[in-house]
């Protein structure tokens, strides 16, 4: 995770993030204030639990709004290889450190290293764990196709890591398409939480449907409410006992029903972190501030 230095609203990504918004009730000195505010808080609750948590600095230069958002930048894998994506906002573009990717290479056992940024030059992009959901026991990769997910680097990124690829669009009640797959659906080991009704076509809905059948995922189906409310942001987390739990934030907790809430602490204890502020303002949530570490010790 990494804890901001400049966080704030970010003007560039805002043409393609309907879930952005401006705090017109604070200045934008208070807002990377409470940025960084909930982010410890965050921190502090994940690590009161058992889970391991890396934090990384942000640099104080160049500024970057959205580097509290680290998994669009980078991932990791069992057989230690790290992946680096081509992102859509220049501005993100500095987020890429090259220091952090070497610490986790020493620290760990790292014997890969793969760099997608030439995309750039073509104008696609693929925007890590944000543009793509990993079942990485099944070797499926999941994707909403948008101005930050292309096809074709989707396609690299399958035939890299020998990935079957299930691409559909999702649209937002506007009928414009969700930047991320990571706001429409989460993917646990034994459940696929989704916002169908954002989904238009009938076919790739039900190309979904059968994949998470055959990979036994209980469907956990949410609303356009639930899903601007980041009810789509989770992510699955074990703490070092092997304790599970589903992360969300309090708004996406409170957006669910009491059903909702009953399916889902079957695969782990909720922990709903406040970071309204982040939410609003970088229009990410809880699952797009942590870049998991699947690299062998």
């Amino acid at each position: 995770m990494v804890r901001p230095a400049n966080f704030g609203y970010n003007e560039e990504t805002a043409a393609n993030n309907s879930f952005q918004s401006i705090d017109e009730n604070l200045s934008s000195n208070q807002i990377a204030d409470k940025a960084i505010e909930e982010f410890d808080a965050f921190v502090q609750l994940l690590r009161n639990h058992g889970i391991t948590v890396d934090v990384v600095q942000d640099t104080a230069e160049p500024i970057k709004p959205d580097a509290i958002f680290p998994n669009n930048w980078f991932s990791t894998h069992q057989d230690g290889t790290i992946i680096s994506y081509p992102m859509f906002a220049e501005v993100r573009r500095f987020e890429r450190r090259e220091d952090v990717l070497e610490r986790l290479s020493s620290q760990q056992k790292s014997a890969k290293r793969y760099s997608f940024e030439y995309f750039e030059d073509e104008e696609k992009y693929l925007e890590g764990t944000g543009s793509m959901i990993l079942d990485r026991p099944n070797r499926i990769v999941y994707a909403c196709l948008s101005q930050r997910t292309h096809v074709e680097v989707l396609d690299k990124f399958s035939v890299l890591r020998n990935y079957q690829k299930i691409f559909f669009t999702s649209v937002d009640r506007a009928g414009d398409e969700i930047y991320h797959t990571n706001v429409m659906l989460t993917l646990g080991e034994q459940f696929a939480l989704i916002c169908m009704e954002s989904i238009p076509d009938e076919e790739e809905k039900q190309v979904l449907l059968n994949s998470f059948e055959s990979t036994g995922k209980e469907l956990i189906d949410i609303s356009y409410d639930q899903m601007e409310a980041f009810a789509g942001n989770m992510i699955q987390l074990k703490n070092v006992r092997g304790e599970r739990f589903v992360v969300m934030s309090l708004q996406a907790k409170n957006s669910l029903t009491e059903e909702q809430i009953e399916r889902i602490e079957k695969h782990g204890s909720i922990l709903s972190p406040d970071i309204t502020t982040i939410e609003n303002t970088g229009g990410g949530s809880a699952r797009c501030m942590i870049a998991e570490n699947f690299l062998p010790n």
